[in-house]
């Protein structure tokens, strides 16, 4: 069964998207998101339906018969709290992992496969880095790059 995915990719610069995001100071905080998840993915972004910037892309197909086509990872600056999709850590596998990063991490909260911070110096940036790397490499190990 395949059916159409809410987000997909878009033909939108994401510097044309970060540079109309507001307040100010997620704007500034964007783009240090942004040299974040290039720094530790080694990919370039794509913008994922309006306000979704992506690193990376998985296909897989569910037991189901669904077929997926998303993000490996990325986030969205949104006015309350940026929005942190970390798609690894859906798993068991790294569930020990990320619980002792997170307890580094600073004020967050989460989701299944999301973490939220409302600003940047609200959390270590370090281990942010970790934890985007741990995710970045259980998303490769789950769906190997075509």
């Amino acid at each position: 069964m395949i059916t159409e995915a809410k987000t997909t990719i878009t033909h939108v610069a994401v510097k044309t998207f970060l540079d109309s995001v507001e307040p100010l100071a997620k704007r500034d905080e964007g783009r240090v998101l942004d040299a974040l998840f290039r720094k530790v993915t080694g990919a370039a972004p794509k913008m994922w339906g309006p306000s979704i910037i992506g690193y990376g892309e998985y296909r897989t197909t569910y037991d189901s018969g669904r077929a997926v086509h998303s993000l490996r990872s990325g986030f969205s600056p949104r006015k309350a709290k940026h929005s942190l999709y970390l798609m690894g850590s859906c798993g068991d596998d790294t569930a020990v992992q990320r619980a002792g990063i997170l307890a580094r991490l600073g004020k967050h909260t989460t989701g299944t496969s999301c973490l939220y911070v409302n600003k940047l110096a609200d959390v270590n940036l370090a281990v942010l880095e970790e934890l985007i790397a741990m995710d970045w490499q259980a998303m490769t190990k789950r769906y190997p790059p075509e």
